[in-house]
């Protein structure tokens, strides 16, 4: 299948007419498409080899547009650092247009497409270092098995944007199941709007979680997938060391969805209190905090859906966000600590581990992958990756547990290394891609974008993409322009 091939049924665009504004594009001069994702492709159903990529640039750069798109900048509303926003929306994006794939529907939403009525006092723009930075996590997060919005490509143009500094324009055009966050419901619960709440609610329902509807209470079916979904997202996060940096409610996606990478990072060294956003002075959406964070921000959820399901069933969902995390969490580090039985004292096992993480400032990615490619039971040290006492100690606990397993060691080791992966966004080496494409040499692009799509397996000759920085390096510090 083609890209002009793909056929749309823009839902949204069949709304009330206040749910969005209708924007064309603005048309950027001399864009040119620098990469294009085999993972996002599949997504579509397309076959990236038909892709025209200047017919692609044409769509990108807002000149043209696909039969059948009908671009709009979506209503929203929602909680940013905790206080209410009711002047929020799209204010640099536009939905395109909802296309129908073999694998359901698939929003198509241009990033950096200009100006829109909720741009407030941005210039509606994107630039290269940041279009990079979420081309890259998205693929990243999908080879994690995190759930996550795509992009199909990234492209440059000929603008000249100002941040912090005159930066390249670029757009990206963006994949998600769908682009419905919290904080549509929050803006039509703020303005009492009951009936289209109840509105949204089925559109959810029926578009995209059509099993719920037969539920004997679809809406609170509805509300218990979210706090599921978001709860299980929270802990790949909190596994892989991922900080989302900005988790304002806007930012939250209805569907599980990681959403919006603005000032992200992975860790490198272990930090539990890593903030990688300069403009969060009180760590509030720090590493350690998001578990709290997304309970809030589901909570605040759960009040705007008050008109439409009983406050104490309310309650009882939202309880069920804390164990489903910890089981979600804990299945996930007994994978990557290479346990496929539970313990009682895994938790303990788990805390114990991150403690000395912490303690010895270890890289949180090497020294995971350090424990799947040594013989740990036979007495080889993780010492190359942790400088602390405690850890000869540790291995002892480790090895007594490891003797409850069954399956054999190469079995063990094989199944972390699937789990551990060797390649990781990493900021220090996005800014070197950033600096080679913002060069004109797109390969280190195209090179890192393959391996985080596969970031398990070793390739010959890519050691230096698995390369932590150096353990003097300043603490990752981004902006939300990042």
């Amino acid at each position: 299948m083609t890209l002009e091939s793909l056929t749309f049924d823009n839902v949204w665009s069949r709304f009330p007419e206040d749910f969005f504004v209708r924007v064309a594009p603005t048309a950027w001069r001399e864009t040119r498409v620098l990469d294009v994702s085999p993972t996002a492709a599949l997504r579509l159903g397309l076959d990236i080899e038909s892709i025209d990529p200047d017919r692609l640039a044409a769509l990108m750069s807002g000149e043209r547009l696909l039969a059948g798109m009908d671009p709009l900048a979506q209503k929203y509303t929602g909680h940013q650092f905790g206080t209410y926003n009711p002047a929020l929306g799209d204010g640099r994006g536009l939905l395109l247009g909802e296309a129908l794939t073999p694998h359901g529907p698939v929003d198509l939403h241009l990033k950096g497409a200009g100006q829109t009525p909720y741009s407030r006092f941005g210039d509606g723009r994107a630039v290269l270092r940041s279009s990079i930075r979420e081309y890259l996590a998205g693929e990243a997060m999908s080879g994690l098995r995190i759930p996550t919005t795509q992009a199909l490509a990234v492209a440059v143009n000929g603008e000249k944007v100002m941040r912090e500094r005159v930066e390249p324009g670029a757009t990206l055009l963006r994949l998600a199941d769908s682009h419905v966050r919290f904080g549509h419901f929050e803006w039509l619960y703020q303005q009492q709007r009951h009936d289209d709440l109840e509105r949204l609610m089925r559109h959810v329902i029926d578009r995209h979680r059509s099993d719920l509807a037969q539920h004997e209470a679809p809406m609170e079916a509805m509300f218990q997938d979210a706090v599921t979904r978001t709860a299980e997202l929270i802990a790949r996060w909190q596994a892989y060391g991922f900080v989302h940096a900005v988790m304002n409610t806007d930012n939250m996606s209805i569907l599980g969805l990681t959403l919006d990478y603005g000032p992200y990072a992975f860790m490198d060294r272990y930090e539990p209190d890593l903030t990688p956003n300069h403009t969060d002075s009180s760590g509030r959406y720090a590493f350690d905090q998001q578990p709290g964070v997304a309970l809030w921000n589901l909570t605040v959820l759960g009040q705007s859906l008050t008109p439409l399901i009983a406050v104490e069933r309310l309650r009882e969902i939202l309880d069920s966000y804390e164990p489903t995390l910890q089981a979600a969490y804990a299945i996930l580090m007994r994978a990557r600590l290479g346990l496929e039985t539970e313990q009682d004292d895994d938790g303990e096992l788990i805390d114990a581990w991150l403690d000395l993480l912490a303690r010895s400032r270890a890289d949180f990615h090497r020294s995971f992958r350090a424990l799947a490619d040594q013989d740990v039971v036979g007495g080889l040290s993780l010492s190359e990756e942790i400088d602390d006492p405690g850890l000869a100690d540790w291995l002892e606990r480790y090895r007594r547990r490891l003797a409850m397993e069954s399956r054999s060691e190469t079995e063990r080791l094989a199944a972390m290394r699937r789990v551990n992966p060797l390649y990781v966004l990493r900021t220090h080496l996005a800014q070197q891609v950033i600096e080679a494409a913002q060069a004109g040499d797109t390969v280190p692009l195209q090179t890192f974008r393959e391996l985080l799509a596969s970031p398990f397996e070793a390739r010959p000759g890519m050691a230096a993409w698995s390369e932590a920085p150096p353990r003097n390096a300043p603490p990752v510090c981004l902006s939300c322009s990042s």
